[in-house]
């Protein structure tokens, strides 16, 4: 069975930092990128980063770029999300997702939620 279990989100004042780890399990993770995605209340769900386990190949939004850092430990089949200089527009339940090609996800965790306060 496919799972992907997400953690480490929080509270944390703006200027602050939070690790989000997306643990996998029940598939061959070096097959598969896996993606984080998040969604603020009332906004729709944005795709923020992603990466490739098997050659390490990396995608940020432009949002996020320069303060998210993305990495795979693939020898731990998990996924991290360092979040650095958080802003409280970077509040949102935060996913992470197995994509299956061509950017199609079809397994998702249940998500963390990260609030950053003002």
């Amino acid at each position: 069975e496919v799972q992907l279990v997400e953690s480490g989100g929080g509270l944390v004042q703006a200027g602050g930092s939070l690790r989000l780890s997306c643990a996998a399990s029940g598939f061959t993770f070096d097959d598969y990128a896996i993606g984080w995605f998040r969604q603020a209340p009332g906004k729709e769900r944005e795709g923020v980063s992603s990466i490739s386990s098997s050659d390490g190949n990396t995608y940020y939004a432009r949002s996020v770029k320069g303060r998210f850092t993305i990495s795979s430990d693939n020898a731990k089949n998990t996924v991290y999300l360092q979040m650095n200089s958080l802003k409280p527009e970077d509040t949102a339940l935060y996913y992470c997702a197995r994509d299956e090609g061509f950017c199609t996800y079809e397994y998702w965790g249940q998500g963390t939620q990260v609030t950053v306060s003002s």
